[in-house]
């Protein structure tokens, strides 16, 4: 028994839709290795190549970047695109200075709280360093390079985790166990 045409046909709609969404989702960051240098765009051909409304393109225009004349269609050199797409990146962009981590809430480079961070081993070559923002008290992380631990060691006290005890090491059983063997009913 087939499933009725009225159930069958927004179900197929609702799941064609959401396929558009996604392609049509615009980028946060559009990567300009996807231009061609020596190839002229239109602002709707960028767009779609960037994955951005032609809009967006239309005001990075308005913003500053160059066409190659007045008339219409609009054509933007991929040359130009690709500088302009790097120097607006590029000037957004806040490097962390020895002993700093990016706090996300506050979205600036932070030394961390009384300068105290703790110290996650990932790999044999990278650890995460953990800290507190003084400003918002969020978690801010941070990966750090064994070799490079000396400079951040200096900005900041890190404390090391220390291994826990199994529980045949443990002289004192803890208040929530009862290891003496008589159970009531």
């Amino acid at each position: 028994m087939s499933p009725p045409e009225s159930i069958s046909s927004p179900i197929s709609s609702i799941s064609a839709s959401a396929t558009v969404n996604v392609a049509t989702m615009s980028k946060r960051h559009p990567n300009h290795r996807l231009v061609k240098i020596h190839r002229n765009y239109t602002v709707e051909e960028a767009a779609r190549l960037l994955s951005i409304h032609k809009n967006t393109a239309r005001q990075w225009i308005r913003s500053g970047l160059p066409t190659i004349d007045d008339k219409r269609p609009i054509l933007i050199r991929g040359r130009e695109l690709i500088a302009f797409l790097k120097i607006r990146r590029a000037g957004r962009k806040q490097p962390c200075q020895a002993g700093q981590m990016y706090c996300v809430r506050c979205r600036s480079p932070q030394f961390p709280a009384a300068g105290m961070v703790d110290y996650r081993p990932l790999n044999g070559r990278v650890i995460n360093v953990r800290g507190i923002c003084p400003n918002c008290n969020s978690m801010m992380h941070r990966c750090v390079s064994i070799a490079r631990i000396e400079q951040f060691i200096e900005k900041a006290d890190i404390t090391f985790p220390q291994a826990l005890r199994h529980l045949g090491e443990i002289s004192q059983p803890t208040v929530n166990s009862d290891l003496r063997g008589d159970v009531q009913p």
